[in-house]
């Protein structure tokens, strides 16, 4: 009887840890094809759309539009208050502040923005071309499908360093 007692708990025991291993232990997903394909896509979207974007080092592409003001070190506790609209390359808007500016810690937000946001000062205005994995990477999020480049154009209200 003891025996078939220990058979069972080993069989659930490692049941539980083969249904641990399916659901996240093991990433498939192909990241770095994935940003050769969304760099990719990005050149194409900003040759055709005739935007003087730069590459950053980290391969998220962005148009300063206006630098703003300030001289503000940025750090992952820096408080921003921005004015934006977030869209897919096909143009459909998926967020967006409607006039009214969001504050946020920029340790808080995707990567992209904590790439990019630093490169302007209060008041200033950027466009952001976002790499998935700096976004959502291969997952969705609301109405953003999985691996979406996002482009943000983002008007930087105030910036708190605490």
């Amino acid at each position: 009887m003891n025996k078939i007692k220990y058979l069972l708990l080993f069989v659930v025991i490692t049941a539980a840890f083969a249904s641990c291993k399916k659901f996240g232990a093991v990433d498939n997903f192909d990241h770095a094809g994935q940003f050769i394909t969304d760099t990719t896509l990005i050149r194409k979207f900003i040759t055709e759309n005739e935007i003087p974007a730069i590459k950053h080092e980290s391969g998220v592409f962005y148009q300063i539009i206006d630098p703003g003001e300030g001289d503000v070190k940025y750090t992952i506790d820096t408080k921003v208050s921005a004015e934006y609209e977030g869209r897919l390359l096909n143009g459909t808007v998926f967020d967006k502040s409607k006039g009214t500016p969001i504050s946020f810690t920029l340790g808080r937000v995707i990567a992209g923005w904590q790439i990019g946001i630093p490169l302007i000062q209060k008041g200033g205005k950027i466009r952001l071309l976002i790499p998935s994995q700096y976004g959502y990477s291969n997952s969705s999020a609301g109405s953003i499908p999985p691996s979406s480049v996002l482009d943000f154009t983002v008007h930087l209200d105030d910036v708190i360093n605490n």
